[in-house]
């Protein structure tokens, strides 16, 4: 498929004509997909943006408990994927350290971890996490148990790794998805022991959230970057 304006809209009416969507969440992706476009002019044309677009939406569309989400959920993967992309054939590159972190469902550690990660290194480095068999929602008890540290990850939705974005990561610590955990060779590649939280109350999660923080310090400091 060529990058021009025809080819992206024939590929979001296909999509419409497969989920079935409403008119509401249409108009959202067309608007999500301008957006992209606004984002990555002179990196991607419409078509590249538009395909990842709806790659994006299907990844979520099957296990989506609310289908009003969909749009935005599919433009924040879309943009992240779109950027690892760009970064790894060299188009746009921040110089950022960039570390992915994966567990099964990335629902709970990686969720932790890349929130600690983000409060910490701020600006000066780049956090993506994704799960091996993603679940549908973060972990209820690890949303409250980072909010009691001043970390907000309730915004935040389980997503898969993708190869552009374990390509593009500098780092990747995995959490207990095993054989699942995709491997690259060159790639500095940690495994971080922790206990999924999975079905454990708040109470349950706080010691493994404090070893989650006292790890992503330990790494930052490993790769450079000051923590706030």
């Amino acid at each position: 498929m060529t990058d021009t304006h025809h080819d992206s809209g024939a590929t979001l009416s296909r999509l419409h004509r497969r989920a079935g969507i409403d008119l509401d969440q249409q108009v959202a992706l067309r608007t999500a997909a301008t957006r992209l476009a606004d984002d990555f002019a002179g990196v991607y044309g419409a078509g590249t943006i538009e395909r990842f677009l709806v790659s994006s939406y299907d990844q979520f569309a099957e296990r989506a408990t609310v289908a009003r989400f969909l749009p935005l959920m599919a433009e924040r993967f879309a943009r992240q994927r779109l950027r690892a992309l760009a970064r790894i054939e060299g188009r746009h590159d921040d110089g950022l350290p960039t570390v992915l972190f994966l567990c099964t469902h990335n629902a709970g550690r990686s969720q932790m971890a890349m929130g600690f990660f983000q409060q910490l290194a701020g600006d000066r480095a780049v956090a993506w996490s994704g799960g091996s068999e993603p679940g549908t929602v973060v972990n209820p008890a690890a949303v409250q148990a980072m909010r009691e540290r001043g970390v907000d990850i309730s915004g935040e939705f389980p997503k898969p790794w993708t190869d552009e974005t374990v390509r593009a990561a500098d780092v990747v610590i995995t959490m207990g998805c095993g054989d699942a955990c995709p491997v690259f060779p060159g790639k500095r590649y940690e495994e971080w022991v922790l206990e999924d939280p999975a079905g454990k109350a708040v109470d349950e999660v706080r010691p493994l959230r404090d070893e989650i923080e006292r790890r992503v310090r330990r790494l930052l400091e490993d790769i450079g970057v000051p923590a706030a």
